[in-house]
């Protein structure tokens, strides 16, 4: 079942170089470029904050952009020249677009997996 805008989102749009996404349950603060179609975005960062206060981090990348990439390196010599890909706090999803990237996280969440695939960042001083 795909989650719908209207399931997801209580509120979302742009914040600064934010796009932000309210959802029950969590604010997400993606960071798309600036000429990027959200629905197209294969690529973002992403922070995480949830009702305890609590910050969460990652990188979300599709499956196509990952292989766009390792074909990439193995012509620069990159990540073993192309046969790997990595990067800390990295998750994988099927889909571009950050309504989708947003149902992922809910599902995450939901599932308890969520503190597997983020990074905990520190509390603001």
């Amino acid at each position: 079942m795909t989650t719908t805008t209207s399931e997801l989102q209580t509120g979302a749009g742009w914040d600064g170089p934010y796009f932000r996404v309210l959802a029950e349950g969590f604010e997400a603060l993606f960071l798309p470029s600036p000429d990027e179609v959200l629905d197209e975005v294969c690529n973002v960062d992403v922070e995480v904050h949830l009702p305890d206060g609590s910050r969460w981090s990652a990188t979300i990348f599709t499956l196509a952009e990952v292989d766009r990439l390792m074909r990439k390196w193995e012509g620069t010599g990159e990540a073993a020249g192309g046969r790997c890909s990595w990067c800390s706090d990295g998750l994988i999803v099927r889909d571009p677009g950050i309504q989708g990237m947003a149902g992922v996280i809910a599902k995450l969440l939901a599932s308890g997996e969520f503190d597997g695939a983020f990074h905990r960042l520190s509390a603001p001083e």
